[in-house]
């Protein structure tokens, strides 16, 4: 049995030498949405990617390397993810913000295992 429920899901791309601090901002992003509460936070490495810029960045390039793409994918409740929102803009996030409804489908799991 595949149990689904809804949920939202959060997804930030930033630059990876982008700091606040002198942190880097996808480290403060998952250490906020941790303290927050929220269901869980992971950060992907790209290995190649560009921007408005029109530069093409890869990690094959050495002298453009520090500058590939993170993401950071949050998913939970609608409610808990709008509420995190403020966090980024407080953070003054420089970089792509997108939001989404998604499934969440753990199979094999009882009916109360269900929610993020």
């Amino acid at each position: 049995m595949n149990v689904s429920t809804t949920a939202r899901r959060l997804v930030v791309i930033v630059d990876e030498d982008a700091t606040i601090n002198r942190r880097p901002v996808y480290d403060e992003i998952v250490k906020r949405a941790q303290r927050a509460g929220l269901a869980g936070a992971s950060v992907f490495r790209g290995i190649a990617g560009f921007g408005r810029s029109g530069h093409l960045h890869t990690s094959r390039i050495l002298s453009l390397a520090d500058k590939l793409p993170v993401m950071i994918v949050i998913i939970d409740e609608a409610s808990r993810i709008d509420s995190f929102l403020p966090q980024l803009a407080e953070l003054q996030v420089r970089g792509i913000v997108a939001l989404d409804d998604v499934d969440v489908v753990r199979p094999g799991q009882p009916p109360d295992a269900a929610e993020p």
